[in-house]
């Protein structure tokens, strides 16, 4: 057997296998409730902005009509935009008194500006559950209290029911629906939502749900200070401490369009992406062994190897079965996955390409 034939089988075999585990995945993956109960306690909604004038109106909008939630406070902290995002939360909120706009001059040195925020927005809370939503999430009217009532009921610290992804230019269908691809296709979700195991960790700051007790055992957001993926380095902090959590089916409860077009995409994603995998020889190892599963047996089959047609089927079913459960585009999208893998590697060796050359920015500031 020669080297290209054993990579081959090697490529369709694992593309089969994680496909079969992202379909047991998809039944375990926790629904919340479409009519939930009433929400006990006071409840904190944090919402950070900074130029999110285009957003906010209909994010805010949306979390002023929720059900289901009798003692709620909203709490938007500004972060020094130069947009007219402040002026856009007063018209909204029109003197609601659930409403509380808070501002900063942007973070002091040692912290990124989401996790500032958050943080200052943590100390304004008084809620039992802290709800953290960004500015681009637009929510259901039973939202938090279904998402709350998933904390409760499973007895988590830390939820985070996944919005469903909208990407409609090219860029967007082809990356975007590889954030909930990625967790249903590797991570044993049960297990990991209680494994300590910081490997074991998947989240989603766009909309998060956390009892504020733990949150603050944890060290919050003050213990993340630093950390790009701030979500995901909250949920390994909560579990260091005990806690428990991960991610939800929020496909009913929330929508989120993160990024319009390419080169929005492209600097959402370099920003971020190289700390995705803990060091360079960990993202080496996950992009080798992605052009392994996702790239080497299409190319097979186009030289005519039924192992690697099968590799590529198979990969195209777990794609189109995590479009399906979690709201995306299946058809005819799930069939250009070794696409959005090449698209993915690209990004990632951007990313580090950046990091190393110190360009890394968003919004304005250095990262």
């Amino acid at each position: 057997m020669n080297v290209w034939r054993a990579l081959t089988w090697a490529g369709s075999a694992a593309a089969t296998a994680l496909t079969a585990h992202s379909l047991l995945n998809a039944r375990a993956l926790r629904t919340p409730a479409l009519d939930p109960p009433s929400v006990p306690g006071r409840v904190s909604v944090l919402v950070p902005v900074r130029d999110e004038e285009d957003r906010i109106g209909a994010c805010l909008t949306s979390l002023l009509d929720q059900v289901a939630l009798p003692d709620y406070e909203v709490v938007v902290l500004d972060d020094a935009s130069t947009d007219r995002t402040p002026e856009v939360v007063g018209a909204v909120a029109g003197g609601d008194p659930r409403v509380r706009l808070v501002r900063t001059e942007g973070p002091p040195a040692g912290w990124l500006g989401k996790t500032h925020a958050c943080h200052l927005l943590s100390r304004h809370a008084t809620g039992e559950v802290l709800v953290f939503v960004d500015a681009d999430v637009v929510l259901a009217p039973h939202a938090v209290a279904a998402a709350v009532d998933l904390l409760h009921r499973f007895d988590l610290d830390v939820v985070c029911p996944y919005p469903r992804q909208l990407a409609l230019s090219w860029s967007e269908r082809l990356v975007q629906p590889l954030l909930q691809w990625s967790w249903l296709t590797t991570l044993p979700l049960r297990h990991a939502e209680v494994s300590p195991r910081p490997s074991l960790a998947a989240a989603n700051g766009q909309f998060l749900v956390a009892d504020a007790a733990t949150y603050r055992r944890a060290g919050g957001h003050e213990a993340v200070r630093a950390e790009v993926l701030d979500d995901i380095a909250l949920l390994r902090a909560v579990k260091a401490v005990g806690g428990r959590g991960g991610v939800a089916d929020g496909t009913a409860l929330a929508t989120c369009r993160m990024y319009r077009g390419w080169t929005d995409l492209r600097a959402g994603y370099t920003k971020s992406l190289w700390s995705a995998f803990g060091s360079r020889p960990a993202a080496l190892a996950v992009g080798a062994g992605l052009a392994l599963t996702y790239l080497v047996p299409p190319a097979a089959a186009l030289g005519g190897s039924g192992v690697g047609a099968v590799g590529y089927l198979a990969a195209a079913v777990g794609r189109y079965a995590a479009a399906e459960r979690t709201g995306g585009r299946s058809v005819p999208d799930a069939f250009a996955h070794p696409f959005s893998i090449a698209v993915l590697l690209g990004l990632l060796a951007d990313s580090w390409r950046l990091r190393d050359r110190g360009d890394l920015t968003w919004k304005g500031r250095s990262l």
